[in-house]
């Protein structure tokens, strides 16, 4: 049995996100209008649904199909040349063909990708550099897709790895203090070559003034509103890793 209930959803039909891709399909009804699609049918064969968008003086034929995770597209062997379009709760799939379009419906019902600045203790960071995949504390506001800037804490104090928060929140027994906490599945994004320590935020322009900065990095930090400057700190000092975080560049969320 769950012990959280899934995210609640604003400005929806639906009052909490949706958990498979029957709710996709449901919610993309309440958008399809905003996004100027016309729905000429939906269909249980591959893709499901057939619609049209206006482009300039004519429509254009968009061949669209449901996931709940766009990374689901692949696991289900379909042939990026028979469609135009994914529309999906979660998009998952930084590698997906740049012909099709993916469109990422929790943007659209105020569940949008957060940027977090998650603090890892000398004693956790033989699992950073052991593991692509772990069971990590987080705070109990991330959502499926927010990006994790794992901080080392003393004596390195640095963001040396970028992870994504992939699974379902948890709460359980703290591994680390007493009392409870909540546990979540992460996956490495990538690592940086030259990383950001905790000097060069001191030092700069906007972000030595952050909230974040002045209380030492401690604790589950949301840095969403400073990402911007992150991100091109981050592809400044580590060129290589722009492909890699090409979905979470600041003008896309």
């Amino acid at each position: 049995m769950k012990k959280t209930r899934p995210i609640t959803l604003q400005n929806s039909p639906l009052q909490y996100a949706p958990e498979n891709e029957l709710g996709v399909v449901f919610l993309f009804s309440h958008v399809a209008k905003k996004l100027r699609f016309k729905v000429e049918k939906i269909r249980p064969q591959f893709p499901d649904c057939i619609a049209y968008r206006r482009s300039g003086n004519v429509e254009k034929k968009v061949r669209i199909e449901f996931e709940f995770k766009s990374s689901n597209f692949k696991a289900h062997r379909h042939d990026p040349d028979d469609c135009d379009c994914i529309v999906c709760w979660h998009h998952d799939w930084p590698e997906a063909p740049k012909k099709l379009e993916i469109i990422e419906l929790k943007r659209y019902f105020g569940v949008g990708v957060k940027i977090w600045i998650q603090p890892a203790i000398k004693d956790q960071w033989f699992h950073l550099d052991e593991n692509d995949k772990l069971n990590w504390a987080l705070s109990k506001q991330v959502t499926p897709g927010d990006l994790l800037l794992m901080y080392r804490c003393v004596p390195e104090k640095s963001i040396s790895e970028i992870f994504r928060f992939t699974g379902e929140l948890e709460r359980g027994d703290a591994q680390w203090r007493d009392g409870k906490c909540y546990f979540g599945k992460i996956e490495r994004v990538c690592n940086l070559d030259s990383p950001i320590f905790l000097d060069d935020l001191r030092n700069h322009r906007i972000l030595k003034t952050s909230y974040f900065v002045r209380r030492n990095m401690q604790g589950n930090l949301l840095v969403s509103e400073y990402w911007s400057y992150l991100y091109e700190m981050i592809i400044q000092r580590n060129p290589k890793v722009k492909k890699a975080l090409r979905q979470y560049a600041p003008e896309l969320i």
